[in-house]
């Protein structure tokens, strides 16, 4: 955690408060301590009062829920309904349920939660994947340097098998785990909305939206004849097409489009016809569809340098087959065409406005339409973050606090001296040598994809620190390397401000560290309207106190740490960041019920787990101009006010699975 003294950088604007990130133990705090000034006032004993407050200082907290098992395996899934703060993001979590279909409290999830959650499994998979590929690759290498003249058959057979590609290992471990969705199903997908957008084929393939991670078209079989919901249809049938300019008769207006059929095509990757198609599997799919009336599924992908395959993924919506024909392509060959159009009534189509709002990216500060001010750090940041305000009249800027780049502790605190660290040299490479690794399970959280992305939430990451043998660019620094995507802070109708990217964002990647003044969490005054208060609270994670979900993962835990969770275990946490004066990019992140961040505790200078750092990273693949969210965690009905009734938040997230309040 760096420390730095406030700085004198204040912008000029007053901020329009909007109640939010009090964490739910000072809203109870709050609720309690007014209801016993209430009580003392009625007594009239100033004596009684004070002594309440310092007693309900002491021992006030969130109120308990449930803890759930953790499960450490592949299911990536907590109940969105049942968390405390430090839960933060349920679904990226790791716990056991009754069912995949089930919340914790009995109730069925719903198919945006189902998709959501498989995708998220299918990222785990692929980043474990993608490190066990790291490793190979290091290995080769290694093998490569001690026998420059002679290369021994094991590293040129593993060279051969350098083509396996994670992503498709990841569709097989979760099809044989049967944690795939909807398989063949025509129509709509349940929880896939036009707009939708897939970082890659197998994305499709595991929420069985295209079932195909290599075929452009996606069909029933005839041995799906004997299913109920096929019966009566004649066979193959074609429920989804992918247009990603594989095909050079291709031929796309948006609305309508005449399409390729499959086969004859030159799979090295110069999109031209080298043999005559035949009227078969997909082709004949689509010809079915057109004489049943059968909708299908359109898909466009377009090219994206945050995708590991170079492309994104965005539905269209259902389309109709109007005609087909055969005639000699551009390349002398035979072809099938088939004309769809686009099936009226639907959400309006995307694919257009996803190239237009692209395209609207500014190049310049200028360019930005409603801008309010040009970089909220004002230069601390290394990367500019705009405002834009196109809801208040007049306009107004996000103001009253002053920004900083680095933790600035309160009065009478002071920071652990740093840990021994690793003894690494230039990046740290080897888990079974590096001490940083072993303090996290003997592995590293993180893979050198898209510079560091962590393979999956854990209760506390170690990273190499100030007194570790590695440089600044060990992937084991990841979230220590500043600001890596363009945000944009925007004004928002009805939840204040808000926080998005102009950049896709792979999941696993760090966003931003919660900044504001680290205090002792009896240090704050429950009666102050405080919105911006998080605690500190990664030894209850860890150790699943005060009623909180366990996500302890593979870490090896100090034994000293079992001091820790003795003192931490009456009081709940001790300490707190405070972001109301002071604080960075991340105050400004909203709440959701289905968020796309998560928390992620993370120790690098030193080893106090009671003052880690606050993290935010991405849950999943966030494309450019979606709102960055993550859940502030309250338990539903755990605010009182001073009469001891509840008290009620609206919740404006908009989620799919919103909850409806905040607390």
């Amino acid at each position: 955690m760096v420390v730095a003294e406030l700085s004198d950088h204040n912008n000029d604007c007053t901020e329009v408060v909007v109640p939010r990130r009090c964490s739910a133990r000072i809203k109870t705090l709050q609720s309690q301590q007014e209801a016993q000034r209430t009580r003392c006032r009625s007594n009239d004993d100033p004596a009684l009062e004070k002594k309440a407050k310092a007693h309900k200082a002491r021992k006030a907290d969130t109120p308990a829920m449930t803890p759930q098992a953790i499960d450490n395996d592949i299911t990536g899934t907590n109940p969105p309904n049942d968390c405390t703060y430090d839960n933060h993001h349920p679904v990226a979590e790791a716990s056991q349920s009754q069912s995949p279909h089930l919340n914790g409290d009995g109730t069925e999830k719903s198919a945006h939660l189902r998709v959501t959650e498989t995708v998220r499994r299918f990222n785990k998979h692929y980043l474990h994947l993608v490190q066990e590929e790291e490793i190979r690759c290091r290995r080769v290498q290694d093998e490569q340097k001690t026998k420059k003249h002679s290369k021994s058959k094991e590293a040129e057979d593993d060279g051969k098998r350098s083509s396996k590609r994670p992503d498709l290992k990841a569709i097989s471990k979760m099809i044989l785990a049967k944690e795939v969705l909807n398989s063949e199903k025509i129509g709509s997908i349940p929880g896939i909305d036009v707009g939708h957008q897939f970082f890659s084929r197998a994305e499709m393939v595991v929420v069985g939206f295209h079932n195909h991670w290599l075929n452009g078209i996606d069909y029933v079989g005839q041995t799906a004849g004997k299913k109920g919901e096929y019966r009566g249809y004649r066979l193959p049938l074609a429920v989804s097409i992918v247009l990603s300019g594989q095909y050079e008769d291709d031929q796309d207006n948006y609305e309508e489009v005449v399409y390729t059929g499959q086969g004859g095509n030159d799979l090295l990757g110069n999109k031209r016809q080298i043999k005559d198609q035949v009227m078969e599997r997909g082709n004949l799919g689509l010809k079915n569809c057109m004489e049943q009336s059968v909708p299908v599924r359109v898909t466009r992908g377009h090219r994206c340098v945050n995708s590991y395959v170079g492309k994104v993924y965005t539905y269209d919506g259902l389309y109709r087959v109007v005609n087909y024909w055969a005639e000699k392509g551009i390349s002398g060959f035979t072809v099938f065409k088939y004309r769809l159009k686009r099936i009226e009534g639907q959400p309006v189509l995307t694919t257009n406005q996803v190239h237009f709002t692209r395209g609207c990216i500014p190049n310049s500060i200028s360019e930005i339409r409603g801008l309010v001010c040009e970089d909220i750090s004002g230069g601390l940041e290394d990367i500019p973050i705009p405002a834009t305000n196109l809801v208040d009249d007049p306009p107004v800027a996000p103001t009253g606090f002053t920004y900083s780049k680095h933790i600035i502790c309160a009065k009478g605190i002071k920071l652990p001296s740093a840990s021994t660290g690793c003894k690494c040299r230039g990046s740290c490479l080897d888990p079974r040598v590096c001490s940083c690794a072993k303090l996290n399970g003997s592995d590293f959280p993180y893979v050198h994809k898209d510079g560091g992305r962590l393979i999956e939430p854990k209760a506390v990451v170690f990273e190499c620190g100030p007194n570790c043998g590695c440089g600044p660019a060990c992937v084991n620094r990841t979230s220590q390397k500043g600001l890596r995507y363009r945000l944009e802070v925007f004004r928002t109708p009805n939840k204040g401000w808000g926080v998005r990217s102009w950049d896709y964002i792979p999941s696993g990647a760090t966003i931003c560290e919660y900044i504001g003044f680290l205090m002792k969490t009896d240090h704050i005054d429950p009666a102050a309207e405080n919105n911006y208060v998080f605690d500190i609270d990664c030894l209850q994670t860890m150790k699943g106190l005060d009623g909180r979900e366990r996500r302890l993962g593979e870490v090896s835990l100090p034994g000293y740490w079992q001091k820790d969770v003795e003192k931490t275990s009456d009081g709940g946490p001790e300490y707190c960041i405070d972001a109301v004066s002071v604080g960075n990019v991340a105050r400004f992140i909203n709440h959701s019920c289905q968020p796309n961040l998560f928390v992620q505790c993370v120790l690098s200078s030193h080893h106090d787990i009671g003052l880690a750092r606050v993290v935010l990273m991405a849950a999943d693949n966030i494309p450019p101009l979606q709102e960055l969210t993550y859940d502030y965690g309250y338990v539903l009905d755990s605010v009182m006010d001073r009469d001891g009734k509840v008290r009620q938040m609206a919740c404006h997230c908009g989620a799919a699975d919103c909850r409806r309040r905040l607390y």
